[in-house]
């Protein structure tokens, strides 16, 4: 993944960058930052290293100047992705890691989680399913003890019509809202008896 030198192109001959076309050069902003790679017209294009100036650092395709193909992508923060990009923006199949560890595999649109993706978090717990803008909107939630959620999501909360599966067997079937139960629903005990009718804030009112 990036720019190798031992495989690139001709090194580029000039002082004016400008002028560099289908070589390998090095190139410094005056903020500081340092692009390492393929020049085509004078400006990134094939593959290439740039060093922003936090110190972070993208290794990967370029095209017209822009981030764009298959890339790395290591944040000063401690993120990463790796995956597609075009126009500079996190755009097609990728993993981004966070730097607290949780993982998110899937597709991107316009540098956000959207589309189909798997999210992990540190603690265990796992989505899969629906994301639009960075959210979970409609899919599967499972814990390391066993419970499950399968259904709809609001702001990254249980929000809408779902069903929740405790591992003993315990289940509600119904409304949520902000991840409580929330409207018409119906709870069934392990042994099998069950409640049916309105909840209001995790609790069955009637």
């Amino acid at each position: 993944m990036g720019f190798n030198a031992a495989n690139a192109m001709p090194k580029c001959v000039g002082e004016q960058s400008f002028e560099w076309k289908d070589c390998q050069g090095t190139f410094t902003f005056e903020n500081g930052e340092e692009y390492v790679g393929e020049f085509n017209n004078g400006i990134p294009h094939g593959q290439g290293n740039y060093i922003l100036e936090d110190g972070s650092i993208y290794s990967g395709g370029f095209k017209d100047g822009a981030k764009h193909g298959q890339g790395t992508f290591s944040y000063s923060n401690g993120e990463k992705y790796v995956g597609e990009f075009k126009d500079s923006m996190r755009d097609g199949l990728g993993t981004f890691i966070h730097a607290n560890g949780d993982r998110y595999v899937g597709e991107f649109k316009d540098d956000k989680f959207n589309g189909q993706g798997i999210y992990t978090f540190a603690d265990g717990r796992k989505y899969v399913g629906e994301f639009k803008v960075n959210k979970r909107v409609r899919g599967t939630y499972t814990w390391p003890n066993g419970d499950k959620y399968v259904g709809e999501s609001k702001n990254n909360k249980l929000h809408g019509q779902g069903i929740f599966t405790f591992a003993d067997g315990e289940k509600y079937v119904g409304e949520f809202k902000d991840g409580e139960y929330h409207g018409q629903g119906t709870y069934t005990e392990a042994d099998g008896s069950k409640v049916t009718g309105e909840f209001k804030d995790g609790n069955f009112v009637k």
